[in-house]
């Protein structure tokens, strides 16, 4: 879908907002294992999903995610924040973009091809924020004009490798941001709230 058609279609229809939340070092690495949220921290993820009704994921972040969280969520056997954190996050139904997942669970839908396309369908559909968790879609999605809130909880660490929030040159235009919330969190990781201009 051309992108000046996309960006009338944003401008003239109401639809939900999308919001990218990610987990980053300092140096901007993206590897959920290379952190360790503190309770406060995991209480601030469950809060972000009050308003939330469904996740876009790619397949690395899907698996990464799933079954863990819900195998959580069943046993409880996590700490008091993370089993709080697996019920909410395991309820929400998810749309997962990947050529290769052969199937998912009950609350999971899979999707081939054209994630941009797939997104926009979903925006305009009546419902809740939905979250969008993966880095390898980013660029496309942002030069879509479809991101409209960033929520970045940036950790005290410098990881030195893994995936980066966004690889050189993999963005055609620079996009501006306006911060309107910080929290900080005694960990010393610190939540920023963007939105788009």
């Amino acid at each position: 879908m051309p992108r000046l058609f996309l960006a009338y279609k944003l401008k003239t229809i109401k639809m939900r907002t999308v919001s990218f939340g990610m987990n980053i070092s300092l140096d901007g690495y993206c590897d959920h294992t290379a952190f360790n949220p503190s309770e406060e921290v995991m209480d601030y993820f469950t809060e972000m999903m009050d308003g939330v009704d469904l996740f876009f994921f790619g397949r690395v972040m899907y698996q990464l995610m799933f079954p863990y969280w819900s195998d959580v969520a069943r046993d409880q056997s996590g700490t008091a924040a993370e089993n709080r954190f697996a019920q909410k996050f395991s309820a929400i139904d998810r749309v997962v973009v990947s050529r290769s997942l052969d199937s998912g669970d009950e609350k999971t839908r899979i999707i081939r091809s054209n994630p941009a396309e797939e997104l926009l369908k979903l925006k305009q559909q009546p419902g809740k924020k939905i979250s969008v968790d993966s880095v390898s879609m980013l660029p496309e999605l942002i030069s879509a004009g479809l991101i409209d809130e960033f929520k970045l909880i940036v950790h005290p660490g410098i990881v030195g490798k893994g995936r980066l929030l966004l690889e050189p040159g993999s963005l055609q235009e620079k996009l501006d941001l306006k911060l309107i919330d910080t929290i900080r969190f005694k960990s010393g990781s610190v939540a920023l709230h963007y939105l788009k201009q």
